[in-house]
């Protein structure tokens, strides 16, 4: 009997220990949740504080150094190309000649053989008359388009629109074969002999192309007499009539291996 009472009692006491005692799990609590809460401003939730992060392992990696600067880049001066050195930037009369104004240029050493300038020019006007480009050309070739707008185009067109303002050059010194076709001799622009013109600009604004104005009735005949005329200061003169390759310009040169003039 008293064995059965002590059992009964101590099952009693051990029911109201376990009764009593908290719930805890046996598993660590991290310790930044059981940290408290951190005080808020009036009006505004309180926060808990973030986890720690003491217990992160740092990488055993190195860290990248910063990299170097780039050294600073080293600018050059832009010089025009080696083949057309200006003596002088200075723009006046060259060939001596005060009609035909530009800059001296250093001989041109072309890059294939047969080109190059010896006595090359950078025109920029001729008797009065503008280029709408300046045009690179040897001495002999600057005088005859000179002697060929005092004598030839002006007079051509007289009064009209006020007189000529200015040239439309298509092409002047480049070194290349004739009409860029292969195995052909080198043209005379790549001798600073020929220069091109399009078009002929008037002071009133009136502009008459060579494609455009050689079939026209008043137009035509005014730049068929330009054409004639260039026959004498210039060894070739070729214009629409000529070939495919001149429909749209006149090409004059100074060709000196012709006997005489070609002028078509």
């Amino acid at each position: 009997m008293r064995a059965a009472a002590f059992v009964c009692a101590a099952a009693l006491f051990a029911g109201q220990a376990m009764a009593a005692a908290p719930e805890v799990s046996l598993r660590p609590v991290p310790r930044w949740a059981a940290m408290p809460a951190v005080a808020a401003p009036p009006g505004k939730p309180a926060e808990t504080v973030a986890p720690a992060q003491t217990g992160l392992r740092r990488s055993l990696r190195p860290r990248p150094r910063p990299g170097r600067a780039s050294p600073p880049t080293r600018t050059t001066a832009i010089r025009p190309p080696a083949q057309q050195v200006p003596v002088s930037d200075r723009v006046g009369a060259v060939c001596r000649d005060r009609a035909i104004q530009g800059v001296e240029l250093r001989p041109i050493a072309g890059r294939l053989t047969g080109c190059g300038v010896s006595d090359p020019v950078r025109v920029t006007s001729v008797a009065g008359v503008t280029l709408s480009q300046p045009s690179v050309m040897g001495c002999s070739t600057a005088k005859a388009l000179k002697d060929w707008v005092e004598k030839g185009a002006t007079p051509a067109i007289g009064p009209l629109g006020g007189g000529i303002e200015s040239f439309r050059v298509a092409a002047h010194y480049v070194c290349r074969s004739v009409n860029d076709e292969p195995d052909t001799r080198i043209s005379q622009h790549g001798m600073g002999q020929a220069i091109d013109i399009s078009a002929i600009e008037l002071q009133n604004g009136v502009t008459i192309t060579v494609e455009d104005g050689w079939g026209d009735p008043i137009k035509g005949k005014i730049l068929r007499r330009m054409h004639r005329s260039a026959c004498g200061p210039f060894r070739t003169v070729l214009g629409p009539a000529a070939d495919r390759h001149h429909v749209d310009h006149f090409h004059f040169d100074t060709a000196s291996y012709r006997r005489g003039t070609y002028c078509r």
